[in-house]
């Protein structure tokens, strides 16, 4: 049993060595090392004259799940679809320099859920699981405990300074993150009208679509999924008028994007349902901009249709460039939020890519931006029950076998693995035998320890990356809640602005 796994690591390693190296032949010298060591060393050095100007702009990306084992696991795969081997890759965020921990629990939930977190680095508040932009007082699906409760967002916060906002998202817009900008709601799942229970709607409370048309109105650049939820019941989607559910939910019979159309049309206002309409837009004709490309939450990137479904990177350029025509500067969310459904769906291979991709928006967004009056910061909710391990020797695929058998059933097993999900399988009452089946196919889900039918979240921390001004106050390890004060302290927005001083119309800060 143990000579057959020494067999297979030998293998590998033979095989490794036979065509391309296993590793680099230059990384066999300690000169290479000790050369990017102190490369390294100098470049830390610079950043000892911190950057203290104050940020124009703010920009928030948030990987939804996107833990460190999906941050690493990223990398390693951007690495290796340039046939690189990956573990020596940078990701876009792992050029901040400045990086921390946040601490995620909700206030009465170790382990997270995305609507509390999203309340917490947006409102600047902890609260409940399942409830957005209302504090721990409020009390999940309990209609009347959201007044007095309310508390605002940073985007809020940004908009009454006079700077442009917007919110780009790969989910619907009315989903969990986005809506915690700008909803008070007692429940996250309250997506329109038609998702409430009639007490609730009795009892004056407002679903999470109508929400984002009425309490911040002129939110000036709106993308994502969820058409169906600003479209009376039944009526038919444009893009699949054939498939009922797809179809309007509004019980009230509103149509919310008729009505935005209309307070829009002598705004330079647009709205757009597919990519050939959002890409054909001038930014510079552009002040307000509503985009709806699925009627739900959009495809996953690896099932994103080119042709007529708009990137995230896409999308991103597409805000920017609107939103930076405002000479008071713009507070951007920009949520990668499919990396968490393909963790709970147990298919790490849709996580993944869809976290290659937010990196590759937020250089896109480094392209467009300048660290000297842009504050950007990268983080996640929360975490899931998703790692790679194995003892995997350099350049596995990162989808790939462990160079080794279970010492224990004889089995091989892929690197990654989840903790719990729907990837628990058993054939003939034991461990399914992956190399019998296709492990690197896009919606492979990947074996887990714990049948569920779907994967739930990780309770560790997540990583916060920061750069440009004030982004060295994020460090060491903080509440999640700490971010927003971090943004609008540097913005000279919210509540901190005693250090701010205006000269000659601009605005420095006095921070000794």
């Amino acid at each position: 049993m143990k000579v057959t796994a020494l067999l297979i690591i030998c293998s590998c390693v033979i095989s490794g060595n036979s065509g391309k190296p296993q590793f680099p032949e230059r990384e066999k010298d300690p000169q290479f090392w000790n050369t990017l060591a102190q490369q390294t060393l100098k470049e830390a050095l610079m950043q000892q004259k911190l950057n203290q100007n104050v940020a124009k702009n703010l920009i928030l990306f948030l990987g939804d799940g996107m833990g460190v084992p999906t941050v690493t696991a990223a990398r390693i795969l951007k690495g290796q679809l340039k046939g690189q081997s990956g573990e020596e890759t940078q990701l876009e965020m792992d050029k901040f320099p400045f990086v921390s921990l946040a601490k995620t629990y909700n206030t009465n939930a170790q382990v997270p859920d995305s609507a509390g977190t999203a309340t917490a680095y947006l409102c600047g508040v902890k609260a409940n699981e399942g409830t957005v932009g209302v504090s721990a007082a409020a009390v999940r699906s309990q209609c009347n405990t959201t007044e007095g409760n309310e508390v605002t967002s940073i985007l809020k916060w940004a908009k009454d300074s006079g700077k442009s906002v917007g919110i780009v998202t790969t989910t619907r817009v009315n989903h969990a993150t986005p809506s915690a900008a700008y909803a008070h709601s007692v429940d996250r799942d309250w997506y329109s009208d038609g998702e409430m229970p009639p007490e609730a709607l009795q009892a004056g409370c407002k679903d999470i679509a109508r929400q984002l048309m009425e309490n911040i109105p002129n939110i000036d650049v709106i993308m994502g999924g969820g058409r169906k939820y600003m479209y009376p019941k039944n009526q038919s989607d444009v893009e699949y008028p054939n498939i009922p559910k797809h179809s309007g939910t509004r019980k009230d019979g509103r149509n919310l994007v008729e009505e935005w159309i209309a307070k829009k049309k002598d705004k330079k206002g647009h709205y757009v349902w597919n990519k050939k309409q959002v890409l054909s837009l001038n930014p510079n004709n552009v002040d307000y901009l509503l985009g709806l490309f699925e009627p739900g939450d959009l495809t996953y990137e690896l099932e994103r249709n080119s042709e007529t479904d708009p990137s995230l990177t896409e999308m991103v350029e597409v805000a920017i460039k609107i939103l930076r025509k405002n000479s008071n500067g713009f507070y951007l969310l920009v949520e990668g939020g499919r990396i968490d459904h393909g963790h709970h769906e147990g298919k790490a291979k849709q996580a993944l890519h869809e976290a290659v991709e937010m990196d590759r928006a937020i250089g896109r967004a480094h392209l467009l931006t300048s660290i000297h009056d842009t504050l950007t910061v990268v983080t996640a909710d929360h975490s899931h029950m998703f790692n790679f391990g194995g003892y995997t020797h350099r350049g596995n695929t990162i989808f790939g076998l462990a160079p080794m058998l279970s010492d224990v059933d004889q089995k091989p097993f892929t690197s990654i693995l989840y903790g719990n999900g729907p990837g628990y399988k058993l054939v003939n009452g034991a461990r399914e035998n992956v190399s019998t089946i296709d492990f690197e196919e896009n919606n492979y889900q990947a074996q887990a320890a714990v049948p569920l039918s779907m994967e739930t979240h990780g309770g560790e921390d997540v990583a916060v990356f920061a750069k440009g001004p004030l982004a060295h106050l994020l460090h060491g390890v903080h509440e999640q809640n700490y971010i927003p004060h971090v943004m609008a302290y540097a913005a000279c927005i919210g509540q901190n602005r005693e250090h701010c001083i205006a000269h000659d119309g601009t605005a420095a800060l006095n921070l000794f």
